[in-house]
């Protein structure tokens, strides 16, 4: 059996605990006896936990009391850990047990945790999109892939939100079973066959001006109107009536990214729609979203989510 560990906390997000574990779960349903999960709650007092939602979660094992050796060691995420202060019983604990670890990651912004414990530095990682900016401003050593649903650096492995962590648990299901096993745990779960690490996350991967008169909410809406023409500082200034420098300056400020990386994220979220949910050829996708060839788009899918515009369109023609 291998064993699967997961900590709470208070303020845990019980959608971060619960799905990982029901893929384990489900699982022991495939494989023979002996060969599955041995699943292990872990969580510090005072007791019962409870979760951001309110319910009452309880532990097998205070912290203290805990084994010291998983093969597989996750830690969920919640609400609250962005903004919030490091737990030392858990980072403590995470750098006795880590190192004895057969794998081990986390869920959402759990990352937040392993931050705070220094698990990320030097590592590529992920979290949910809408935190990644503020993971890697706060840790500054960690390599965060903003736009990956999961990543995998070694013995570590880190999530999106929610449905991501479904998906590495599938991950990690074929990593030790087979993906024949995986894709009957994630049809007995009602959710899409395992979505590839390297696939973007399925939220809007721009940044959204509050003030939709301002010039950076103007300019996500006329690229996105105008996706399949080609872009320049200048013509974009010009759309605003600024300076280009002025412009870019701005611009730069309150999206966190500058005007040319923000079009190519546009272009890419554009694709990746197309993809997802018409028939359009590869080709004709590549120009309709600017990018002007497949080749060009076959590149710029392959550095920035690790899979070809292909392997993403296939990766939603799984039976599911």
């Amino acid at each position: 059996m291998r064993s699967v560990a997961i900590v709470l906390f208070p303020h845990v997000q019980s959608l971060d605990v619960a799905g990982p574990l029901d893929v384990f779960a489900e699982a022991n349903r495939f494989v023979g006896e002996g060969d599955g999960y041995q699943i292990i709650t872990l969580g510090a007092a005072p007791y019962p936990i409870i979760a951001s939602n309110g319910m009452p979660l309880g532990a097998q094992y205070p912290l203290a009391d805990a084994p010291r050796q998983f093969d597989i060691l996750l830690v969920p995420g919640g609400p609250l850990l962005p903004e919030g202060a490091e737990m030392p019983a858990i980072t403590a604990w995470l750098h006795e047990v880590t190192p004895l670890a057969g794998r081990y990651g986390s869920i959402c912004t759990g990352a937040f945790i392993l931050g705070h414990a220094g698990l990320l530095d030097d590592k590529r990682a992920a979290t949910h999109w809408n935190h990644a900016q503020q993971l890697a401003d706060q840790f500054p050593n960690a390599l965060v892939e903003p736009d990956r649903i999961y990543v995998r650096d070694g013995k570590l492995i880190t999530s999106a939100g929610v449905t991501a962590g479904i998906d590495m648990a599938l991950a990690l299901v074929a990593e030790d079973h087979g993906p024949t096993i995986s894709l009957a745990v994630a049809k007995r779960l009602l959710v899409v066959a395992q979505r590839q690490g390297g696939q973007s996350q399925f939220s809007p991967y721009l940044n959204t001006s509050t003030d939709d008169d301002s010039p950076v909410a103007s300019i996500q809406r006329y690229v996105m109107e105008h996706i399949s023409e080609p872009f320049s500082v200048e013509r974009l200034a010009e759309v605003v009536a600024m300076s280009p420098r002025s412009f870019a300056r701005v611009f730069a400020r309150d999206a966190k990214v500058t005007p040319a990386e923000f079009v190519q994220r546009a272009r890419i979220d554009a694709a990746r729609h197309l993809l997802e949910g018409s028939e359009m050829a590869i080709k004709a996708v590549a120009y309709h979203c600017g990018f002007g060839s497949a080749a060009r788009m076959r590149l710029v899918f392959s550095q920035r989510l690790g899979v070809t515009p292909t392997q993403y369109r296939d990766s939603f023609r799984k039976e599911g």
